[in-house]
């Protein structure tokens, strides 16, 4: 389903004012009901991760590992049960927001002077710091910033606090294929307790995760295949990705057509499937890393995002790259212009 970047902002604008949530995604749907309910979770997904990746280098300083860390420690002492960690990244943001708070407060405190206001009200009602400006806007600029936007993903603060134990257990940083193997199967875990804290984050991201990752594979492949089933229905002769890579191409495209066919008047040599919505910045991060270079190695070709894109991004028609949101219809092979002659 195409967009215009008018509708895609109206959504992407929707989902800044929501938690990633499931809950947060049936009300996507209730809010666009014309819109196909794989192409707004695609936007879902990718906007989420948009997000988390603003935000992802403060979670990883030293202070802020140290402090998820401690903080899940004293949690399981309280309750080994509870979801700790599951917990601990749906509200990291507005734990720092007043942590935040906090601070600016204790350090005004000989500027700000305010009689019979404690300290609960001052962090939760702005109005009462009165004529100090600088506090209130700093008040409203943090409040603002951090509790509209989205909370840290769950299986990111399971990655963060298992690579801290293990850092702890071994006394050295552990490598990144020993986290990775552990996330998919906490059973590896050599600590029963956040064994079942860091299934409880995967099994309940959305977007993160070895599941996640599991899911978008299998999607992937399946529009592969269902690509490749359409080339041989239409008696189309290609080459597949994997026959290229044997061949010792590096970068190469899902098909490459041994005979080229004509698009909606367009020249096509390959074929690109991504199951996932093309918006700006991935679009134009697939442009750089590989259409461009499909282009300049094999010819113009056609790229189909099966969940929709923003329709003025297929401006590069005439220069030889086309997108579609469907397999094409209207395919003119050599044959058939041949026969019409």
């Amino acid at each position: 389903m195409k967009l215009t970047k008018a509708q895609y902002d109206e959504i992407a604008q929707f989902l800044g004012h929501v938690q990633p949530t499931r809950q947060s995604l049936r009300k996507l749907k209730e809010k666009f009901p014309s819109q196909s309910q794989s192409t707004l979770l695609s936007i879902f997904s990718q906007e989420y991760q948009k997000q988390i990746k603003r935000t992802h280098a403060k979670h990883h300083t030293a202070e802020a590992i140290e402090t998820y860390y401690q903080r899940y420690l004293n949690g399981v002492m309280k309750n080994a049960a509870a979801p700790i960690l599951l917990e601990l990244a749906n509200e990291v943001e507005l734990h720092q927001t007043f942590s935040i708070c906090s601070k600016l407060l204790k350090w005004r405190n000989n500027f700000v002077k305010k009689e019979n206001i404690n300290s609960k009200e001052m962090l939760t009602k702005p109005n009462t710091f009165a004529g100090d400006t600088d506090i209130k806007d700093m008040w409203y600029h943090l409040m603002g910033a951090t509790c509209s936007k989205v909370d840290f993903a769950p299986s990111l603060m399971a990655r963060i606090v298992l690579e801290r134990f293990l850092q702890e257990k071994e006394q050295a940083i552990p490598s990144k294929t020993l986290i990775n193997s552990m996330l998919r199967d906490p059973s590896q875990i050599p600590d029963g307790v956040l064994a079942n804290q860091v299934y409880q984050c995967t099994v309940n991201d959305c977007c993160y995760g070895p599941l996640v990752d599991c899911i978008k594979h299998a999607i992937g492949h399946e529009h592969e295949v269902l690509l490749r089933e359409m080339l041989l229905e239409k008696s189309l002769s290609f080459i597949a990705e994997d026959q290229l890579r044997a061949k010792g191409y590096d970068k190469t495209p899902d098909f490459i057509l041994e005979v080229p066919v004509a698009v909606e008047g367009h020249i096509i040599h390959w074929i690109e499937s991504k199951a996932s919505f093309g918006d700006e910045s991935s679009h134009q991060a697939y442009l750089q890393d590989q259409f461009w270079s499909y282009w300049n190695r094999f010819g113009p070709g056609l790229v189909i995002y099966w969940y929709g894109f923003i329709e003025e991004l297929d401006c590069h028609r005439e220069r030889g790259i086309l997108l579609k949101d469907c397999f094409p219809t209207d395919i003119v092979t050599l044959r058939h212009s041949m026969a019409q002659r």
